[in-house]
């Protein structure tokens, strides 16, 4: 089966490239699956980089998330049906005519939902959806956050706004508001602008912000934290500057100030089965009211997966890059 391999961990573009590889198997508990759309995810990207929380192992099929139709059942993989169509962010090598997945992870699709949403459904909005739930921040209550027109960034205002909690939304550049604007997000912020902190301040009122997410690190976490009321909470997603944090210890010490890590992968792993189908049937919900918007930049098909990392790293996307078989 045609496929996007790389052989090495190193740049994406440098490194991924078309492949023949075997066509997998079901085991015991799993669905083969045969992909439509795939996303080109951070998470992948660093990865393929070996610089992820795990290192598959090489030469490895890219990928971890997508949309596709249910081709074959292993033993045991009850509630499905061949010809299925399903969502499944548990893939492994999801970059490719055809993957496994275990079948307590692959979620059908309502036909409401479009192959363009339903192949970027699950990994980002739903760790949007467990850190909202991470933050115990209630209806009226601010956050703020950074990096905020990333996939993360826009579905986390989207599913705040809809639970009735604000969310100030801070980007680096001035056409990065149009950006947000374009999907519905509003109370955006461009860090471009000399007075960025005084219009922060502005909107988020005296009380100042519950609880912020930081994706960058360096300064940037000093910056959030200096927008967070007493007992707020600084949680760190991502570090796209590769910086460690700077976080004045005034504003540790006379605020009480709490910080915290999240990662998707481990709260996942440790929530309930009840918790993650109560999430995933919010998701599925939101996105067939058109609630919940996940644009798409581009698609490429798996010939030009090179093309396609390189177009994922892009500023100022549109949306998401994603795969077809």
């Amino acid at each position: 089966m045609r496929s996007a391999v790389h052989a090495s961990f190193g740049e994406p573009a440098d490194v991924i490239g078309p492949a023949d590889s075997p066509m997998p198997q079901p085991g015991p508990g799993e669905v083969r699956v045969r992909m439509i759309l795939a996303p080109v995810h951070n998470h992948d990207l660093w990865t393929i980089r070996g610089q992820y929380g795990w290192k598959p192992a090489l030469p490895a099929i890219g990928g971890s998330e997508a949309c596709g139709v249910i081709d074959a059942l292993g033993e045991g993989a009850e509630g499905l049906r061949v010809g299925q169509r399903i969502n499944t962010a548990a893939g492994r090598g999801t970059w490719a005519e055809y993957f496994l997945t275990p079948a307590g992870m692959a979620t059908p699709l309502p036909d409401a939902i479009t192959d363009e949403v339903a192949a970027q459904l699950i990994a980002m909005p739903l760790s949007a959806l467990m850190l909202l739930e991470f933050l115990d921040v209630q209806p009226g209550q601010w956050i703020v956050q950074n990096a905020a027109n990333g996939a993360v960034g826009k579905t986390l205002a989207m599913l705040a706004a809809a639970r009735g909690v604000k969310v100030l939304s801070l980007v680096r550049r001035d056409a990065g508001v149009d950006e947000l604007a374009a999907v519905g997000v509003d109370n955006v912020v461009s860090c471009a602008r000399a007075d960025w902190r005084d219009a922060a301040r502005a909107l988020l009122g005296k009380g100042r912000a519950r609880a912020a997410v930081d994706s960058v690190g360096g300064q940037a976490s000093a910056d959030l934290a200096s927008l967070l009321g007493d007992e707020g909470v600084l949680v760190s997603f991502g570090s796209m500057s590769g910086e460690p944090m700077q976080i004045p210890s005034g504003d540790m010490i006379f605020r009480h100030l709490v910080v915290k890590g999240f990662w998707g992968s481990k709260v996942g792993r440790e929530m309930g089965a009840d918790d993650r189908r109560r999430l995933v049937g919010e998701l599925l919900q939101r996105a067939a009211q058109g609630e919940l918007r996940l644009p798409v930049d581009a698609v490429y098909p798996l010939e030009e997966a090179a093309q396609a990392m390189a177009a994922s790293l892009r500023p100022g996307r549109g949306g998401k890059v994603l795969l077809r078989a």
